[in-house]
């Protein structure tokens, strides 16, 4: 029986290396759509084809996949993870998570190398602000409305894939993806280890995550039930409060005693402003940005997952304090922390 073969983009990255070794477990002929600035560090050593795809220039990108497809084969499964979370510029991020999608779909059209199914990591960030009054989750059925360039680039390349007429799309938007290889979280344990709780704002604020085996366990159990033209939040199904993070954070680190510090957003949104700019000064991309503090401003974190576990039984493997533990202890043994 012919192996069936899945491109991922991004797949050096945190979630897209994840994604790829899922993918050699479960038998896949495995491509791995990189850069070629990309650290291999998660990649080396394994039998996953690497290939340099031109996202910018659709005309190569043709080519490429053409001469793929000729040797190979088509994909039957694309993973399109491969995007922007932090821009030197606005406009980049359009760019990068709506054309460079764009450009990559309508290569696939033209070769006529369309997969079976089509998978676009989006975020709940795509959403924009949810109640903040009742805390009630976001539902997918409400109008998106995001608040930050890179909500809005990738509704925008939401929006595209569902304009196109009987494409096999999958479109997942998860919450706050944590796990080893993350660095986004990394910066807030250290603080913990460092004996800083710090929070902006004083109103009270509701997060929910996801472990990223289970975000990509959940890739691959929507591709093999063959569900296509659905998107999906996903989280773990617990609600926590910011504090109650940190707490569990804390504890993970065997942490004792913390200062804990509010900082008014007042204070923070200058801050990022200051921060963006100062990175733009040396050709840089701010990870702490006027995009991040509308981020940490939201309060809402809550998104609906009853599609996911009516249309999959979908039950996390991790829970948030194991999950958590499990990260902290490969950050030490990779001496992150």
């Amino acid at each position: 029986m012919e192996k069936k073969r899945i491109l991922i983009t991004g797949a050096s990255g945190f979630i897209g290396s994840t994604a790829v070794d899922r993918a050699l477990e479960l038998g896949y002929e495995t491509w791995g759509g990189i850069r070629k600035s990309s650290s291999l560090q998660y990649l080396q050593g394994k039998p996953v084809h690497l290939i340099d795809l031109q996202y910018n220039d659709k005309e190569m990108l043709r080519d490429q996949l053409l001469q793929l497809m000729n040797e190979n084969g088509r994909f039957h499964h694309i993973l399109h993870i491969a995007g922007l979370t932090k821009a030197r510029h606005k406009s980049d991020f359009d760019k990068v998570n709506y054309g460079y999608t764009r450009n990559l779909v309508e290569a696939l059209t033209e070769i006529g190398a369309l997969p079976d199914t089509f998978v676009l990591m989006s975020s709940l960030g795509a959403m924009g602000a949810g109640d903040e009054r009742n805390y009630s989750p976001i539902r997918s059925d409400q109008q998106p409305n995001p608040n930050t360039a890179y909500g809005r680039s990738k509704l925008k390349a939401e929006n595209y894939l569902k304009s196109i007429d009987g494409f096999p799309y999958i479109i997942l938007r998860p919450t706050g993806v944590y796990g080893p290889r993350d660095r986004d979280y990394l910066i807030l344990m250290k603080a913990v280890k460092n004996g800083l709780d710090v929070g902006a704002g004083f109103k009270k604020q509701v997060l929910s995550f996801i472990h990223s085996e289970d975000l990509v366990n959940v890739v691959f159990m929507l591709l093999e039930k063959g569900i296509s033209r659905r998107d999906y939040f996903v989280a773990d199904g617990d609600l926590y409060t910011d504090r109650a993070f940190n707490a569990i954070v804390q504890q993970a680190l065997q942490r004792k005693h913390v200062i804990r510090l509010k900082i008014p957003l007042s204070l923070v949104r200058p801050a990022a402003i200051i921060s963006e700019k100062a990175a733009a000064l040396f050709g840089k991309a701010a990870t702490f940005n006027s995009d991040k503090y509308l981020i940490m401003k939201q309060r809402n974190w809550s998104c609906d997952t009853a599609p996911l576990k009516e249309d999959l039984g979908f039950l996390p493997k991790w829970r948030l304090k194991e999950g958590v533990e499990q990260t902290a202890a490969w950050y030490k043994k990779e001496g992150w922390l």
